[in-house]
């Protein structure tokens, strides 16, 4: 199956029966939130689940779900569907799709576009576990497979019917991850190929005691995403990252920290071999001036003397000031996480640093930034700035490479 053309963006998401497609308003508001256009084709299944209406609204455009209908079907609907779609993504798809799919039944308007397609499809299997190690299922994946259908998923956990293992649909972030994976794969022109990037990401930790530590909501996943985006773009990318739950992204090298003075070591070290350091890490400005060496103990219902615990806390190194005084020859490119005078601050801290880019959000803002799915942000340089409008944290990350690539190349190549 042919690759899918970055120039063109446009996405029939089929929708099928099944408990995940609750999930799917949300994938296509990420997928156009990645600039993606969408046209949502619907079986009759799906519609018990998910409906026309609301699929509409989010994606913007009519939803089909009728190979039988007259208006659309004068102009032959299925076929201007097929060759309109730069990639046909089902999700979740379902037992009985993977079925029909794989012995090249066309009963319905979604199997009919599949039939008629030559641009990349993929299917984002969901079903109950037994019914996804059953024979026949795995058979008709497996048949997919050998015809070029991508299967991104299942992922495994709880499921509705109560039961736990393979069989959950992947979650929005992740099929939108896998649709941006493939943009960039069959992108011929990689401008990050041999650039070897560094990035750090996630927060850091600072002990009080044995149990307790300062830290702060930063979920690294803008860092993971630069990580995964730069990888994808053909840089050598070595990611330090703070403690977060996220999985390492495919061809990264990872290092693992937990506090701000293990980072900046590592960073550091790192950035000697480095042509460029994404400073994403939410690293601690402070941390305690000495750790207790076992667990501190309430004590206000025994003494009103000991009632309030006072931490004297000292701060910090900047790891970035750090790595922009060492490392002069490095492109650096700092975020800054604000609350008030969001830009303002971010001008004053790029030059303060000699910084090549900066990147800013308002984490005042719930919708994007820490523990959000979702960015906006400012890249900030010495010519100008650009608004990055909201988007996926993969799409923001990017954005900002695409953006600042030439200058990395320029710079490397001096």
């Amino acid at each position: 199956m042919q690759a899918m053309s970055k120039s063109k963006r446009h996405i029939v998401l089929g929708i099928t029966g099944g408990i995940a497609a609750y999930k799917t308003p949300d994938l296509v508001r990420k997928l156009i939130g990645s600039d993606f256009e969408v046209t949502v084709v619907l079986t009759e299944a799906a519609e018990k689940f998910v409906t026309a209406t609301t699929l509409a609204a989010v994606s913007g455009r009519s939803v089909r779900n009728d190979l039988w209908d007259p208006d659309a079907e004068q102009h032959m609907g299925h076929i201007e569907l097929a060759r309109w779609a730069d990639l046909l993504l089902i999700a979740p798809a379902s037992a009985h799709t993977i079925g029909l799919m794989a012995n090249g039944l066309c009963p319905n308007l979604l199997t009919t576009i599949y039939s008629a397609t030559t641009v990349p499809a993929a299917i984002a299997p969901a079903m109950n576990q037994q019914m996804w190690f059953n024979s026949a299922t795995q058979r008709n994946v497996e048949q997919l497979k050998t015809d070029g259908v991508l299967c991104w998923g299942p992922a495994e956990g709880d499921q509705a019917c109560g039961e736990v293992g393979p069989g959950r649909m992947l979650e929005p972030e992740q099929i939108v991850s896998e649709v941006l994976k493939l943009c960039d794969e069959s992108n011929e022109h990689k401008p990050l190929t041999g650039i070897n990037v560094l990035i750090s990401a996630g927060p850091t930790r600072e002990a009080i005691d044995p149990v307790r530590f300062i830290s702060n909501a930063s979920s690294g996943r803008q860092g993971f995403a630069l990580a995964q985006g730069a990888h994808s773009l053909g840089a050598n990318v070595t990611l330090i990252s703070g403690p977060v739950e996220l999985e390492t992204p495919e061809g990264v090298s990872r290092v693992n920290v937990i506090t701000a003075e293990e980072m900046k070591r590592n960073v550091l070290i790192h950035a000697a071999s480095n042509d460029v350091f994404f400073s994403v890490a939410a690293v601690a400005d402070y941390r305690p001036a000495s750790v207790a060496e076992q667990k501190i103990k309430k004590t206000q219902k025994f003494s009103s003397t000991l009632a309030n615990l006072k931490l004297e806390l000292i701060e910090n190194d900047d790891i970035l000031l750090c790595v922009s005084e060492a490392f002069p020859q490095l492109v650096k490119v700092g975020f800054a996480a604000e609350t008030n005078d969001v830009l303002a601050h971010a001008r004053a801290k790029r030059i303060r640093k000699n910084l090549d880019y900066i990147v800013v959000n308002d984490v005042s803002n719930p919708t994007i930034g820490f523990n959000g799915l979702d960015n906006e942000c400012t890249l900030i340089h010495a010519e100008g700035e650009k608004k990055l409008n909201k988007a996926s944290k993969e799409e923001i990350a990017r954005q900002i490479l695409l953006e600042i690539a030439p200058s990395i190349r320029q710079r490397t190549r001096k």
